[in-house]
């Protein structure tokens, strides 16, 4: 399915399902359990009981192994404008971006794989069946909707799982797949993370809420890593709380966020300190990133500019490390393939 998005260089839905109406189910037993033998509550130091709902320590434990910020968090931060607030009002290509986005991340994040069907071979990446092999929630809400959205429907391609949140379809019957105002609701994600803040700024007819940024650290950092893998012979990635030293598949992570900033045509924002020169290097090693991951097994073959020469490396010992893992980074693959689809590609 063609997405009709259009490529440039320059930088520039469905909803959750319904809780429990009370949001906790108490017991009445003594032992404070639910019939599934469940925790639900728990004696304090003055002996009264403290209702709680597991699924909340369950995301917690889920959000102190994975980096403080979402591939989705790190694409629409390098988009946005710093003092302003707001992403580009032309650029066209982000929403479609930020769905594969989510597809990656849940892939990353051991929730979704290719199905295990050996006549998948046959067709393109993009237009493989993946399909949920976890449906524990993550504690970001974007990725817990689209999950709880592929838990429930039927199975379908990687390419049609993004053109469907994307609204890319003609599909009456499917236009609830489609997630609605994720630019927004990234950026409220992120105030609430300390990275933006929330302000109201007049645009001569109306007023908008706008999300400068807070904590220039974070936006700092992605930009550094953006141009340590673009602009160095020998890449080295140093931990973080935005990219932790035992994340697993840091640097394929790394490299599929560069090439999503780059399909959602905010990569620039990274490389204005660069000359022209080195600009069109990054560009030339981006490409060559591309062409390389958007196919699986994952290309081994080494940058023609000589920048990243360790990259091919790294990746196939984080793909060996994690043989069980295949499918998932094969998801992962597929997705990159759907970013080369944009047109007008550069």
């Amino acid at each position: 399915m063609s997405s009709g998005l259009t490529r440039r260089r320059g930088g520039g839905g469905a909803t959750n399902d319904a809780e429990s109406s009370n949001g906790v189910n108490r017991s009445h037993s003594s032992a404070g359990t639910r019939d599934n033998g469940l925790e639900t509550s728990y004696e304090n130091e003055h002996g009264r009981k403290i209702a709680f709902d597991p699924r909340d320590i369950s995301e917690s434990a889920e959000r102190s192994k994975q980096p403080k910020l979402t591939l989705m968090d790190e694409v629409v931060l390098l988009g946005l404008k710093d003092k302003q607030g707001y992403l580009s009002f032309w650029n066209d290509n982000i929403s479609y971006a930020l769905r594969g986005c989510i597809v990656i991340e849940l892939a990353f994040r051991g929730r979704i794989s290719m199905q295990k069907d050996p006549s998948r071979r046959r067709f393109p990446l993009a237009d493989r069946v993946i399909e949920v092999i976890d449906d524990t929630l993550t504690g970001e809400v974007l990725l817990d909707e689209a999950l709880k959205m592929m838990k429930q429907s039927e199975k379908m391609s990687v390419g049609t799982w993004i053109d469907l949140m994307s609204g890319e379809t003609w599909n009456l019957m499917k236009i609830g797949y489609q997630l609605k105002q994720v630019r927004e609701r990234l950026c409220k994600g992120l105030v609430d993370k300390g990275i933006l803040r929330t302000e109201k700024r007049n645009f001569l007819l109306f007023d908008m809420a706008t999300h400068p940024v807070a904590d220039g650290g974070a936006k700092d950092e992605i930009r550094r890593r953006v141009r340590n893998v673009l602009t160095q012979r020998t890449v080295v990635l140093s931990g973080s709380q935005f990219l932790p030293e035992n994340l697993e598949f840091r640097y394929t992570r790394t490299v599929a966020m560069i090439c999503a900033a780059y399909a959602a045509n905010v990569l620039e924002n990274a490389l204005t300190t660069l000359g022209h020169e080195a600009r069109e290097r990054a560009f030339t090693q981006t490409d060559e990133l591309l062409a390389e991951y958007s196919q699986w097994p994952f290309g081994r073959k080494p940058s023609s500019t000589g920048i990243g020469a360790n990259i091919p490396q790294a990746i196939a010992e984080e793909v060996n490390a994690s043989k069980d893992k295949e499918l998932q980074l094969e998801v992962v693959a597929a997705c990159l393939s759907v970013f080369t689809r944009l047109d007008s590609l550069l």
